[in-house]
């Protein structure tokens, strides 16, 4: 995929498999709805999540987004980047309110977004993934 083109996949799809490494140095992997900060993935997790604590330790990580069924509709991206973690409250509820609005589809100004955010929001930190590398595909162009 071109580089627009990887910007829009990412921006069409709400969801990815998010990787960071266990203290054996296994993968955890895990399902996360995202946000998007300035076209860069960004999520938030609760404080003591078993993903939040690997990435205190190592804020490396592998976000996988894919689509398609038979062969030649795949299309996805593999992003390794870095993880920057957010702890200040006001930018804790901007990424939930991001995630929140990509997960349930509502307009920016719906109270909904504020109210599921703030029942969550002073358990959590958020981060915004810092691309290194991307690798990508789209079996539609085997064709």
């Amino acid at each position: 995929m071109t580089d627009d083109e990887v910007a829009a996949f990412i921006d069409q799809q709400p969801k990815f498999q998010l990787a960071t490494i266990n203290p054996d140095g296994t993968p955890h992997l895990v399902t996360m709805f995202s946000g998007l900060v300035e076209g860069k993935i960004a999520f938030w997790t609760y404080r003591a999540s078993r993903k939040a604590l690997n990435l205190a330790r190592d804020p490396r990580v592998t976000c996988l987004i894919e689509t398609g069924v038979e062969y030649f509709e795949l299309r996805g991206l593999m992003l390794y980047g870095t993880a920057k973690v957010l702890t200040e409250p006001n930018d804790v509820r901007y990424v939930g309110s991001e995630v929140v609005r990509r997960m349930t589809g509502l307009k920016d100004d719906d109270a909904g977004i504020a109210e599921l955010v703030d029942q969550t929001a002073a358990k959590r930190y958020a981060y915004i993934v810092e691309p290194v590398r991307v690798a990508s595909w789209d079996h539609r162009k085997l064709t």
